[in-house]
């Protein structure tokens, strides 16, 4: 398995409660509306809690701003993304997952990246 890992910012004119709401109310079924044409095996979001309860540990750290929340979607492998891609179905679905996201992702501030997990324990 890999994962897409997908750290999400908010556009700057959406509260974290309406990102929030949109990104499960809305945006969480329509990837479930097309998991299949896109081999999703598994779509996790993690949404942040309230500023007050992580800026301790924040601090603490240095560290920076939070993220709104992170998106994880599980695929079989790269060989077969890439083959899943390869069909007019997929690409659509994923332009329809593209241009729902512009309705509240800033883009420009939320990275993406491909990993494997190692479980430590």
């Amino acid at each position: 398995m890999i994962k897409l890992t997908f750290p999400l910012v908010r556009l700057p004119h959406l509260s974290r409660e309406d990102f929030q709401a949109y990104w499960h109310g809305a945006h969480g079924p329509l990837v479930a509306s097309v998991r299949e044409t896109l081999g999703i095996q598994r779509y996790v979001q993690m949404h942040t809690m309230p500023d007050e309860l992580s800026e301790p540990l924040r601090a603490s750290r240095g560290a920076p701003q939070p993220y709104d929340g992170v998106a994880q979607l599980w695929y079989e492998s790269l060989e077969a993304l890439g083959a899943i891609m390869a069909s007019p179905e997929a690409q659509a679905a994923g332009r329809l997952l593209l241009e729902d996201e512009k309705k509240f992702i800033d883009h420009s501030r939320s990275p993406l990246f491909w990993g494997q997990e190692r479980v430590i324990f």
